[in-house]
């Protein structure tokens, strides 16, 4: 025999299995009901894992964007005019950038607009800016930056 009749064999025998396997499986779905039971349980407990993974994922990035909201709310803020003025700029910017990198930055350019909007003397003014020029997921994780932070920073401008 020569090698290319061995591995037309070789291919037409996992082909032919694969397809016994496929009409067995098939059959036995459709004929026996512990079968599909157990097809169905499995199914839920896939879903299932999947919630639990998704709400422990959301849960993480909850926390750890509370962790960088108090982190930069202890590392405090300028006060000077020429400080602020200088620090939203570069925040702006550091945000802009982060934007520019991709969907994994949303969080981390989320928190530099934040860190912009806590010295920025009309916040609300700013807000509608940003829903302007911010996509939406980032200003998703915005809001809730804001929510997690100071919840008087739409109260007052700064004077």
């Amino acid at each position: 025999m020569q090698a290319s009749q061995v591995i037309t064999a070789s291919a037409v025998t996992a082909v032919a299995l694969t397809l016994a396997y496929a009409l067995y499986f098939d059959h036995r779905r459709r004929h026996d009901p512990a079968f599909r039971r157990s097809l169905a349980r499995e199914r839920r407990k896939h879903a299932k894992a999947q919630k639990a993974e998704a709400e422990a994922e959301t849960e993480n990035k909850k926390a750890r964007l509370r962790s960088a909201v108090a982190a930069a709310n202890e590392e405090g803020y300028p006060t000077g005019v020429e400080e602020r003025e200088a620090y939203f700029m570069n925040e702006v910017a550091m945000g802009e950038q982060l934007l520019q990198q991709g969907e994994g930055k949303a969080a981390e350019a989320a928190l530099c607009f934040y860190k912009a909007l806590r010295v920025y003397p009309d916040p609300p003014n700013l807000i509608q800016i940003y829903e302007k020029t911010v996509p939406k997921n980032v200003l998703d994780i915005l809001g809730q930056a804001i929510a997690l932070g100071d919840s008087n920073i739409l109260g007052e401008p700064i004077e």
